[in-house]
């Protein structure tokens, strides 16, 4: 620290001394840190359970060709076995293990919920498979407005 001419001289410092100032402000943050509690957010999520003897065993995908209908009744038709959306997503997914990806055909009846097509076909979609068409789409080729 250098010395100054005020301090030769005698004369009173005119500089504020900010170092107390500095000290508290430390303090009071550190009181601040420790008094917030902490956080206590849990999010509940629910985990799978293991399928018992109760359960339907998955239908096996076919290494040729392999059919996703979606009938009137909402249901989704794996090779003409009824199953739900997780079990579609492990079929598909099991499909792509196999050595050449067989064809994956998809066919949503008339009355089908365009809901349920659509979230059918995210699923496929996601699971990567690339082997993909449509068909019967040759029985809706008239439109019949009802009259």
């Amino acid at each position: 620290m250098a010395l100054t001419n005020s301090a030769l001289t005698g004369e009173p410092m005119g500089e504020l001394n900010t170092t107390p100032l500095i000290d508290v402000m430390l303090v009071l943050l550190v009181m601040f840190i420790i008094t917030i509690p902490v956080a206590t957010h849990s999010i509940d999520v629910d985990l799978p359970v293991p399928c018992g003897a109760d359960c339907d065993p998955l239908p096996k995908p076919d290494r040729v060709q392999n059919k996703i209908v979606i009938d009137s009744t909402d249901r989704i038709l794996w090779n003409g076995t009824a199953v739900d959306e997780a079990q579609l997503s492990s079929l598909l997914s099991a499909t792509l293990y196999l050595p050449t990806e067989p064809e994956l055909q998809f066919e949503p009846e008339a009355n089908a919920s365009y809901a349920l097509a659509v979230r059918t076909l995210r699923t496929i979609k996601a699971s990567g498979a690339t082997n993909f068409g449509f068909v019967g789409n040759e029985k809706y080729r008239q439109f019949d407005a009802g009259a």
